[in-house]
This record gives C-alpha cells, sequence and structure tokens, in this order.
C-alpha cells in the first residue's frame, strides 16, 4: 500500500510540474514572450539571491544539529592524532572560507547582473593579474597543506620512542588477529603455509624458539594509556584497512608486505565513556577496505588501560604455542600431576 501511495505522489508531482510549465507557455503568448521573459528574469534573480541566503542557513543549521555527532566533537584519543585534527580544522577553515566566498560571488552576480536594457555590455577577455592571483595563491595554500600532512605522516609511519610496545594486527577474512611479543621482546617467525585455524592461525614457525612466548588474541586488543605503541600491520589473505577513528589514524593491511604506524593513547576506555556521556562506547577497529561479503563484520575492539590492569591482562595470557602443544603447558602439567597426587590420596 506504501509503495503505491508512494508512486501515486510521485505521479502528481510530475502532473502539477507539467500543468505550471504548460501555464507559463500561455501566460506569455498571452502577455507577449518579451515582457514575460523579462519578469522570468527577475523572478530567477530575486530566487537565486534567496536561495544563497537559505543556503547558508540551511548549512549553518545542519552542522548546529549533527556536530555533536561527529568525531570532531571530540579531541583525538591520541597524542599524535590531535595533528590530523589540527590540520583538518586548518582545511576546513580555508576550503569553507573559498566556499562561501565563491558561491556568493555567483548568487550575487546572478542577482546583479540580470537582464537591464539600460546597461552597457562590456567585453572583458583577459587579465594577466587576475589570473596570476587565482593560480598562485591556491598553488601556494595546497603546497602548505601537503607540507603539514606529508610531515604528520612521516611521523605516524617513522620510529616511535624507544619505549613503545608493539603489536602485531593481521586482518583476515572476516576479523583481526593481535600478537604481542613474549618476555624476550621479539616475534617468532612465521609462514602462510602453516596456518591452521584451529591450532595455528598467523602460521608460526614452531622450530623458532622465539614464537615460543608470542601471546595472540582475537576481537580485543589491550593497550596501555599515555604508553607509544606501534602497530605492525599486515593481512593473510586479501587487502584489508586498519581504520582507527578515534585514534585518527588508519593504514592498508597488505598480505605479505608489513606496514607500520605508531601512536600514544590519552585516554582509558573507561575515560572516553566519561567524556562521552556514552556507558556502551568503546574503541573500534574497523576495516577500512572492501575486502568480501563479511566486510561488515570486521569490527575489532581497542581497550585501553592503565599499566597495572594491563599487566593484570597480560598475567592471564598463554602463549600461543601452548595451544597446538597443549602436553608442553607446565600449567596442565602442573594440573595433571596434582590431580594424580589426589587420586592416590584418595584410594
Amino acid at each position: 500500500m506504501t509503495m503505491f501511495l508512494t508512486i501515486a505522489v510521485v505521479v502528481l508531482i510530475f502532473v502539477v510540474i507539467f500543468q505550471i510549465a504548460k501555464v507559463s507557455e500561455y501566460v506569455s503568448v498571452l502577455k507577449g514572450e518579451e515582457v514575460s521573459r523579462k519578469q522570468s528574469n527577475k523572478i530567477n534573480g530575486f530566487l537565486m539571491a534567496a536561495f544563497l541566503v537559505l543556503g547558508l542557513v540551511g548549512v549553518w543549521y545542519c552542522n548546529n544539529l549533527l556536530f555533536d555527532k561527529t568525531l570532531l566533537a571530540h579531541d583525538s584519543a591520541s597524542v599524535e592524532g590531535a595533528r590530523v585534527d589540527s590540520m583538518l580544522w586548518v582545511t576546513l577553515a580555508i576550503s569553507g572560507i573559498a566556499f562561501i566566498g565563491t558561491q556568493a560571488l555567483l548568487f550575487i552576480f546572478a542577482y546583479k547582473y540580470q537582464e537591464d536594457a539600460n546597461r552597457k555590455v562590456v567585453f572583458f577577455a583577459h587579465s594577466t593579474k587576475l589570473e596570476l592571483i587565482w593560480t598562485i595563491i591556491p598553488a601556494i595554500t595546497l603546497t602548505i597543506l601537503v607540507v603539514i600532512g606529508l610531515r604528520n605522516w612521516f611521523l605516524f609511519t617513522g620510529e616511535p620512542p624507544k619505549n613503545a610496545m608493539v603489536v602485531e594486527v593481521t586482518g583476515k577474512q572476516f576479523g583481526w588477529i593481535y600478537r604481542y611479543p613474549g618476555k624476550d621482546g621479539s616475534f617468532g617467525k612465521k609462514y602462510y603455509k602453516n596456518i591452521d585455524n584451529a591450532s595455528n592461525s598467523l602460521g608460526l614457525i614452531w622450530d623458532d624458539e622465539l614464537a615460543h612466548d608470542d601471546i595472540v588474541m582475537e576481537q580485543t586488543v589491550y593497550l596501555i594509556k599515555g604508553k607509544p605503541v606501534k602497530l605492525i600491520l599486515g593481512s593473510r589473505d586479501v587487502i584489508h584497512d586498519v581504520g582507527l577513528s578515534h585514534f585518527r589514524l588508519k593504514m592498508d593491511a597488505v598480505p605479505g608486505i608489513p606496514t607500520t604506524m605508531w601512536f600514544t593513547p590519552k585516554y582509558t576506555t573507561k575515560e572516553m565513556k566519561e567524556m562521552t556521556g556514552n556507558p556502551n562506547f568503546v574503541y573500534e577497529i574497523s576495516c577500512d577496505q572492501l575486502c568480501g561479503n563479511g566486510h561488515y563484520s570486521m569490527k575489532g575492539i581497542i581497550e585501553v588501560i592503565d599499566q597495572e590492569e594491563f599487566d593484570a591482562v597480560m598475567a592471564k595470557q598463554k602463549p600461543y604455542y601452548y595451544t597446538a602443544f597443549p602436553e608442553k603447558d607446565p600449567s596442565a602439567a602442573a594440573d595433571t600431576t596434582v590431580t594424580a597426587a589426589v587420586i592416590k590420596k584418595i584410594n
């Protein structure tokens, strides 16, 4: 029923527009085309001026109404991301001034220079000065913006501070896998042919002893407030893209070509819940590259916590090596010994 009603309304609108057009033609015939054209010209000039005012008011109203729903309503959640916010505000200011200025001139000229029998036509073909102005000024402005962007890019993708923690993020269809180096501080080697979803989702090479203490997690990754973190990004199937909107960063995760970026978390997840007034707030890792039918489900969680909480979380984690070889897990062996002792005592 709703569909038929919608179709009827659309058809009715077209009929009304058609009838108005026909009436305008009849009026033009009755008044004379010259008189009608001049009247239409004045009406169009007024409508252009009105459209300018209403359009700018609409832009202001939409911004005022929806700004709190954008990421810019709150500070960047990373120290380095504040540079992106600053760059974005500068870009918005420059482009906003250019947009409002050019649109105002467009509509004002349409109103001011409407047809007038008493105005003489002036032929204006060329002005070197004007061409230099509208070429050099935009070129200088864009160059400055590009330089600022490159400086920020080199910072994010450069070497982090020496005290930075390192986390490997691997994209897959359709989720994220996180790996922390163990007590040795180094990642073990991996090989894609070793990938086994049941016991070796990253394809770690178990002959490499550096891999024996690596910790692997899925869904949620834990970071420390105020401590720089270097992310080593990769993919085990297609191109993904690690999007960290709250931290103002993103980077492609490419199969076989590790990419890196680093940042310093500024607020814990708990603090962001209070700042945003949203008790369900979470830092998200989104995939910003269409990667298949399940692309929509690639939502990872970043939990930013204090150092003490982080130490407590990591203390509960077991090296991924014991997933592949549970019989070599010392805690499992100890449990078996205790169980055997209890059984022996009972007997």
